[in-house]
Parts: C-alpha cells; sequence; structure tokens
C-alpha cells in the first residue's frame, strides 16, 4: 500500500510540475504579448477599463447631477449656463461616440486573442486526436497479433482513420444547411 502510495504522489508531482510549466509558458506568453501592444492599444484598453468601473459612474453622477441641480435653478446664487441642457446632451452624445469606439478597438483586439486562442485549442485538439487514432490502430494491431479475441466494435475502424477538420466542417455546414431548410419548409 505504501508503494502505492509512492507511486501516486510521485505521479502528482510530476503532474504539478508539467501544470506549472504550462502556466508558466502562459503567463510569460501574455506578458509578451502585452509587451507587444502599441501605444494606442494601451489607451484604447486604459480608457476601457476606467470607462467600466463604478469610478466612472459616480464622476457622472455628480457631474450631471450638479449641471442638471444648476440648470434647474435649484442653486440660487449660481447661474444657469445650460437652461436647455442642449450643451449637456452635445456632451454626452460626443462622450458616447468615443467610449464605444475605445470600447470596439479593446473588443476587436480580444477577438483577435480569442481567436489565436481558439487556434491553439484546435491544433492541441487535432493534435491529440491524431495520438489517440494512431493508439487505436497500435492496439488493435496488438490485439490481432496476441490474438487476443475481442468484441468487434464496429466503429475501430472508423476510430483509426484520422479526422480530416475540413471534411468536419463540410458536414457541420451541410446539417446547417438541412435544419435550416427543414424549418423554412415547416413555416416556422
Amino acid at each position: 500500500m505504501a508503494t502505492q502510495d509512492v507511486a501516486e504522489e510521485r505521479d502528482q508531482s510530476s503532474l504539478a510540475q508539467i501544470v506549472d510549466r504550462n502556466i508558466r509558458a502562459l503567463i510569460e506568453r501574455r506578458r509578451l504579448e502585452e509587451s507587444r501592444r502599441g501605444r494606442e492599444d494601451r489607451i484604447a484598453d486604459g480608457i476601457t477599463r476606467f470607462t467600466g468601473s463604478m469610478q466612472f459612474v459616480y464622476i457622472h453622477l455628480v457631474v450631471f447631477g450638479l449641471w442638471i441641480v444648476v440648470n434647474l435653478g435649484w442653486i440660487p446664487l449660481v447661474p444657469k449656463f445650460d437652461p436647455s441642457f442642449v450643451v449637456l446632451a452635445m456632451v454626452a452624445s460626443v462622450e458616447a461616440i468615443f467610449l464605444s469606439t475605445f470600447v470596439l478597438i479593446t473588443q476587436n483586439r480580444m477577438a483577435a486573442i480569442a481567436d489565436k486562442r481558439a487556434d491553439l485549442d484546435l491544433q492541441i485538439s487535432l493534435l491529440a486526436e491524431h495520438e489517440i487514432t494512431r493508439l487505436v490502430t497500435l492496439v488493435t494491431a496488438l490485439s490481432d497479433k496476441l490474438q487476443i479475441e475481442q468484441a468487434r466494435d464496429p466503429e475501430l475502424s472508423e476510430l483509426a482513420r484520422d479526422v480530416q477538420p475540413e471534411k468536419v466542417l463540410d458536414r457541420i455546414e451541410q446539417t446547417e444547411n438541412s435544419v435550416e431548410e427543414h424549418i423554412g419548409s415547416t413555416g416556422s
């Protein structure tokens, strides 16, 4: 029992080392990508980060609240400077235009990062699928060579073939099209 515990601890230790190595590699990659960002991207990200904070909301509550209170004439000694609130509307509109642009810039950059991660995930999945396919082929060949009676699973021959991603994508599109045609023909 003690030998099994030592072996499990060793396996967990090596797994922890692999996990730690992968985490360090990912953190290093993020830092590298962060350092490669241009000044414009850093500015857009900073503005987006600030405008998405409660501090930004509080500042606007105070500024716009005071603007409204002053221009409603609720503070007797302070003269109205925008009684029709046209200037306030213009300021808010211009601010909204710029803020939405900064948010879109940040979202575009984040989408590009997400696309890179999706590509990496796909490559890792394809590699894992290829390795599993080879293992299925190897185990099947070993069982045949050793004359091990096995239940012939009809899926084994299919599992022993590599997946071709372009064919899978074609199949997804065909299925989506047939579902859409079916929905369209039923009138839903």
